[in-house]
């Protein structure tokens, strides 16, 4: 059986979906209107929620229950 190669991401999670969105932005605004601007511009909306989701979470302001 093979070994799995590992690889060290250099950037965070919240880093490269941030870039991501940009880049998928960039590239919906290009295209005219339609379904495949649609469904480009809800995957970078739902990467978006993703990253909000996760700031959220690991803010000062939520505490687990006592």
């Amino acid at each position: 059986m093979s070994r799995r190669r590992r690889f060290k991401q250099q950037l965070t999670l919240q880093d490269r979906l941030s870039a991501w969105v940009k880049q998928i932005e960039e590239q919906a605004s290009r295209l005219p209107p339609g379904p495949e601007r649609d469904a480009l511009l809800k995957k970078a909306r739902q990467a978006d929620v993703a990253n909000h989701l996760h700031d959220w979470v690991i803010s000062p302001g939520l505490q687990p229950p006592k």
